[in-house]
């Protein structure tokens, strides 16, 4: 069953895992992967899980569950870190030198799965927030070696510019005549 935002949500800080969550009601809490350094300030208080935050999670939601053969539950983590990270992490400046270029044009929107590549691999990414020249994307595979010291994991985000976003490889079903 999929969570659908209710007017108990709120924001807050979890002092104690020193990650931003989600209170789901009184008996429910939803922690992000999302530590104080990458939050903007008002993530460090109480703050209310708005209207304009509610639609893009169930916008989201719709988008996921139509692409995705995944659990309901898979589902709700991917649409509730997506809005976690659209909407209350600090702006981020594009890090593309790490992937390979494109030769696709593509279309970037909130919800859309690309592959980035870097150094010989593709990794799952999902936008989360797009702009005229580069997306924010969030990590769908379990990791991504950027170099020597750096790695990314499992939905840690990065911005990029789109002509470094690959198109999903297509299926190819092969039919024996």
């Amino acid at each position: 069953m999929l969570l659908m935002p209710n007017r108990d949500w709120q924001w807050r800080y979890n002092d104690s895992y020193g990650v931003l969550s989600v209170s789901l009601g009184s008996e429910m809490e939803f922690l992000t992967p999302y530590k104080a350094k990458t939050l903007i300030p008002d993530a460090m208080k109480e703050a209310e899980f708005s209207v304009e935050h509610a639609k893009f999670y169930i916008d989201l939601l719709d988008r996921l569950t139509k692409s995705l053969s995944l659990t309901d539950a898979q589902v709700v983590q991917l649409a509730l870190n997506a809005t976690a990270a659209h909407f209350m992490q600090k702006p981020q400046m594009p890090k593309s030198w790490f992937f390979d270029t494109s030769a696709v044009c593509v279309y970037s929107e909130p919800g859309k799965m690309f592959d980035l590549k870097c150094r010989g691999e593709r990794v799952l990414v999902m936008v989360v927030e797009t702009g005229l020249q580069a997306s924010l994307v969030m990590m769908l595979a379990n990791e991504c070696r950027l170099s020597d010291v750096k790695t990314l994991t499992r939905f840690e985000t990065i911005k990029v510019m789109h002509d470094r976003l690959h198109p999903l490889r297509a299926q190819q079903q092969i039919v024996a005549a």
